[in-house]
């Protein structure tokens, strides 16, 4: 049986912005060699997800997955993007978005009930998420205006710092207590994201600034791709501390099919078994509950299991779900309805 789902993250506007920008929109439609594409979606039942806006470092990724491979790494971060420079790439991706939707392969949505409609609809829901918060400005002007374009979701990091606060580096084995929290400026950015209704996204934050939104934030605490530290000891993955938060705001993380942040060993390596994606959903789950553990792929940003390579092959994943003895209403928890439930949590809806 396939089963619908919602998903955390992807970076597929990235791609179709390296592969032609707004030109490429057409392959959306008709098939790409990546990861995610509306005939791919409609063979696994991908119904949607969080869209990153993201802002790419000039990296070699031939030389970071390499560097991945290796027993222990630690990549250097990238040096900071201007607000000038960040701005005008997220433009760029939000309007490929909007292609997208003219040419009728998504919906943007802004609202739980955009979502349903969506899937009535049998068009992808798209959130407009940014990954990053580059592209906001000190005095949060373009926050203001982004949320008017649609945007519901943001993570105030990346990796590389931001006027914001810190991320994490790519370093295994380590954990995300590196660096300081929040400035001043991410305490604004928080409290302006609960005054809008934008979701905040923890994934990539470090773990000071993890607790510092924790005591400012009075909505969910999310981390839309993201993993547990106990299993893979990487420091973009959350400490059981952090997943106790988390349960206790009513919050979820998305379960990242990257494989680094998945296996024993930190290494990004295609031949992993979904099995090991079922060890993270089993410790999440003993601690957030089933209510509040979800998927966040990463899809078209990072090296997934092979049995997994795009998001056809999600049935993969829940028929490994059933066979590892999740029940149909934990696995339809998984797949869409706790994402549903916290977004209308955080976006003031009712629950449907």
């Amino acid at each position: 049986m396939m089963r619908c789902v919602f998903d955390g993250h992807n970076d597929v506007l990235l791609r179709l912005l390296q592969s032609g920008g707004r030109t490429a929109c057409e392959s959306f439609l008709t098939g790409r060699d990546d990861a995610l594409d509306l005939p791919k979606a409609q063979k696994g039942g991908f119904a949607g997800g969080f869209f990153a806006h993201f802002v790419p470092s000039a990296t070699d990724l031939d030389d970071k997955l390499s560097a991945m491979s290796a027993p222990q790494y630690d990549l250097e971060l990238p040096d900071p993007i201007d607000w000038e420079d960040a701005v005008a790439v997220v433009m760029e991706q939000a309007a490929i978005l909007l292609d997208l939707e003219r040419l009728g392969a998504v919906k943007i949505v802004r609202s739980v009930a955009d979502i349903h409609t969506a899937m009535e609809q049998g068009k992808i829901a798209a959130i407009f998420h940014i990954e990053g918060a580059e592209a906001i400005d000190a005095d949060l002007h373009s926050l203001d205006l982004f949320h008017a374009a649609g945007l519901r979701s943001l993570g105030p990091v990346w990796s590389r710092p931001t006027i914001f606060g810190e991320g994490v580096p790519f370093r295994f084995p380590s954990n995300g207590d590196i660096g300081a929290g929040l400035t001043g400026h991410g305490k604004r950015l928080i409290r302006r994201c609960n005054a809008l209704g934008i979701l905040v996204d923890l994934s990539h934050l470090n773990e000071a600034g993890f607790w510092d939104v924790a005591r400012l934030s009075d909505a969910p605490l999310v981390a839309t791709h993201s993993n547990a530290y106990a299993v893979t000891p990487h420091s973009r993955n959350l400490t059981d501390d952090q997943l106790r938060a988390i349960a206790d705001s009513d919050g979820m993380v998305g379960l990242n099919f990257a494989t680094a942040f998945l296996r024993d060993d930190g290494k990004m390596d295609a031949a992993t078994p979904i099995s090991q994606m079922l060890v993270h959903l089993d410790h999440m789950i003993e601690i957030l509950g089933e209510d509040r553990v979800g998927l966040g792929s990463d899809y078209d940003g990072a090296m997934v299991p092979e049995a997994l390579t795009t998001v056809a092959d999600l049935p993969h994943l829940t028929e490994a779900m059933t066979a590892h003895g999740y029940d149909a209403a934990l696995i339809d928890k998984i797949c869409h309805k706790n994402w549903l439930r916290v977004l209308a949590k955080t976006w003031g809806e009712p629950a449907r």
